[in-house]
């Protein structure tokens, strides 16, 4: 691909997007990535030899940049580069709470401006990654970040008002299970069972339930009613109230 690439940010969700990439052997022209922690960039080369590491005006004079940043951080930051984002480029913002209408305050001259909500498991290219467009975008320009983007896994184009409830329920989704799989595996090895198998049970038995509860037919309830002895029931309600409070309290502190 005879694109290049800026990264505004080299943590995390930089590191997922560019192993997604490299497992579909995407290639750009060049990848820059910025970060004012210099121990962030050592990292990243060290797994993407590929990345360059530079000041933030580099990166974001690329044909395609990445604003991978923490919310409180995004306008500042915006209004240090605006000046070195190019007309022409494609610049997409993976934070919540910043909408469109606030990105285009300091990047006003970019028309193709978009949003995206990325997942952790893009890292294995299975990413359900909701993405919304500036009304100005150029539809060949659209396609084209699409086609990239779709290598990470199901990309779909939402209205920009839903990106912050698939924020919740999409990629922070895995965190409300992921401590309880492994506390379950550990419990598995304490009964009788090797790690392997206690790993191979939790994942076959996941996998099945969802499609039960969703692929079924039946109803949540009748779901739900095919198993009789429940043994964390009595602690049901204290854990739906743990899900309505953090989660719905957090959704009304990321939406813009």
């Amino acid at each position: 691909m005879n694109k290049s690439i800026g990264f505004i940010g080299g943590g995390r969700v930089t590191k997922i997007l560019l192993q997604g990439f490299t497992n579909k052997n995407v290639k750009f022209r060049k990848i820059v990535v910025t970060d004012t922690n210099p121990e962030v960039l050592v990292n990243l080369k060290k797994q993407f030899p590929e990345v360059e590491a530079s000041e933030a005006k580099v990166a974001a004079s690329q044909d395609i940049v990445f604003i991978a940043l923490h919310p409180p951080v995004v306008m500042d930051t915006l209004e240090l580069i605006k000046n070195d984002v190019k007309a022409e480029t494609i610049v997409i913002s993976l934070a919540p709470k910043i909408n469109l209408s606030k990105l285009s305050i300091k990047l006003g001259h970019v028309k193709n401006l978009a949003r995206l909500i990325p997942n952790a498991t893009s890292y294995i290219n299975e990413g359900y990654n909701p993405v919304t467009f500036a009304p100005g975008f150029d539809n060949s320009k659209k396609q084209e970040l699409t086609e990239i983007l779709s290598t990470l896994g199901t990309t779909f184009e939402v209205s920009e008002e839903k990106l912050e409830s698939y924020a919740i329920l999409s990629a922070m989704l895995p965190t409300y299970f992921w401590f309880q799989w492994r506390e379950l595996a550990e419990i598995g090895g304490k009964i009788g069972l090797s790690d392997d198998e206690s790993k191979k049970s939790i994942y076959e038995t996941i996998i099945a339930s969802l499609e039960l509860m969703y692929k079924s037919g039946l109803s949540a309830t009748e779901v739900i009613d095919l198993i009789p002895v429940k043994p964390i029931g009595e602690h049901e309600q204290q854990i739906t109230e743990i899900y309505k409070t953090k989660l719905i309290g957090l959704f009304e502190k990321i939406k813009p």
